[in-house]
């Protein structure tokens, strides 16, 4: 097999599974010898988040000397990010190995009429790698919920982290804040401790907290009060955790809230006997980095991309440009999937710009350029619906002392970066 080959492997399954229940990844992980069973994890729940909260988490536990690996989603350039081993990616050998095991036990058991989806065949690829890599930890991201989730067939984890809740997909998880909330608890096993995220609003936190009662499991609310700004510009925030200097390469009050989540957790962790020194958080919180998460390409002109996709999401990137881009004339390029709330994301963002120019991302679940361009114009004067992101970027050159904001989508942000790079990057 070619490493196209496992891609087409991976890529030719259905996105969503044709029913509810962990049935099928239990029984796909059974047939792999339950690699997951010879794991310890961090596993991590919730809306907005979790890349940049479980990314952190993993730089630190790899700054403290363990085998750390990190399941991540959706990646941005390359498949393999959502597969990492002490921050580095899985090669392309292993990646084709770990698809060929995997890919021997789900066509046996497809020949029983189950149906094996995406996100199932690649999170048993993750563990079937990780344990053969025997890593002390894995971080492991939902990838959408949580109680049947295909990652939630793992054991009593040593922490669960829930981060930010918000509307997004409803259809699937449900059209309240409780609802979701609920879905997302379903991470949390017997005896597991909880970092809970500090502002989560009221209808939410009860339901996790009722949960984590119910469950015998500690839920402990990340306290924001022990950090303390002290500089934040959009490349970045200068902070202190009880007096502890940090730094991380993330901007904006969510952010902020995503790395006291990412130190309560690792608080617990240090309760359970795992050493994980000052030296080892300040080093993983310098040198963790995801793309396309409020990423900075050039100075000025100011080049930002970022691929949040839901309401939560615009309103980071509203405060962020408020706080750091306020007086600029900025310029938009941007791309959304029809399944999200794409009218709220406009209201959130869109009087910011003076100029938007939509494109569809190359993906069939994408919004077309003239159906966002229609919504987008209830929000800003100036706006085009363009053939293709080169068009797009070729619209919306932009000036020294002005900016260019590419967001809406990570497939968006996937197709634009190197082209943005090439242009701006100095």
């Amino acid at each position: 097999m070619t490493y196209e080959e496992a891609l087409q492997e991976v890529n030719s399954r259905l996105v969503f599974g044709s029913k509810l229940g962990l049935e099928r990844m239990e029984a796909l992980c059974a047939a792999l010898g339950d690699p997951q069973k010879k794991l310890r994890f961090v596993h991590v729940a919730g809306t907005n988040g979790k890349g940049t909260t479980s990314t952190v988490i993993a730089s630190v536990l790899t700054a403290a000397g363990y085998k750390t690996g990190l399941y991540t989603s959706p990646y941005v350039l390359d498949f393999r990010e959502r597969f990492r081993l002490d921050g580095e990616m899985i090669g392309k050998e292993s990646l084709i190995e770990a698809v060929e095991a995997v890919a021997k036990e789900a066509k046996r058991l497809e020949a029983n009429g189950d149906v094996i989806t995406e996100f199932e065949f690649i999170t048993a690829l993750a563990f079937w790698w990780y344990a053969k890599e025997n890593c002390d930890f894995v971080v492991l991201e939902v990838g959408m919920g949580g109680r049947f989730d295909a990652t939630n067939v793992i054991d009593p984890p040593e922490c669960a982290v829930i981060v930010s809740i918000s509307l997004d997909h409803t259809a699937v998880l449900g059209d309240t804040l409780g609802k979701i909330a609920f879905e997302k608890a379903g991470i949390i096993k017997h005896g597991t401790p909880v970092s809970l995220y500090p502002r989560l609003e009221p209808e939410a936190r009860e339901v996790i907290e009722r949960v984590s009662a119910a469950r015998g499991a500690r839920c402990v609310t990340a306290d924001e009060t022990r950090a303390r700004v002290l500089r934040e510009t959009v490349y970045g925030t200068e902070f202190t955790w009880d007096g502890l200097p940090l730094c991380h390469r993330y901007t904006g009050e969510h952010q902020l809230l995503n790395a006291v989540n990412a130190l309560n957790a690792l608080e617990l962790l240090r309760e359970k006997g795992y050493r994980i020194p000052d030296e080892a958080v300040q080093k993983g919180f310098r040198e963790a980095s995801v793309p396309a998460r409020m990423e900075v390409l050039c100075e000025d002109p100011l080049v930002l991309l970022d691929g949040g996709h839901n309401p939560g999401c615009a309103k980071a990137l509203r405060e962020v440009l408020q706080k750091h881009v306020a007086g600029r004339r900025i310029t938009a390029v941007m791309g959304i999937m029809a399944d999200k709330d794409s009218g709220k994301f406009l209201e959130y963002v869109a009087p910011l710009f003076s100029k938007i120019v939509t494109v569809r991302p190359e993906n069939p679940r994408s919004l077309s350029a003239e159906a966002l361009a229609e919504k987008a114009r209830a929000f800003c004067a100036d706006v085009t619906a363009a053939g293709s992101i080169g068009e797009a970027l070729a619209r919306s050159k932009v000036e020294n002392g002005e900016a260019l904001v590419v967001c809406g989508s990570f497939y968006l942000a996937a197709e634009a970066r190197d082209a943005l790079k090439a242009r701006y990057e100095k």
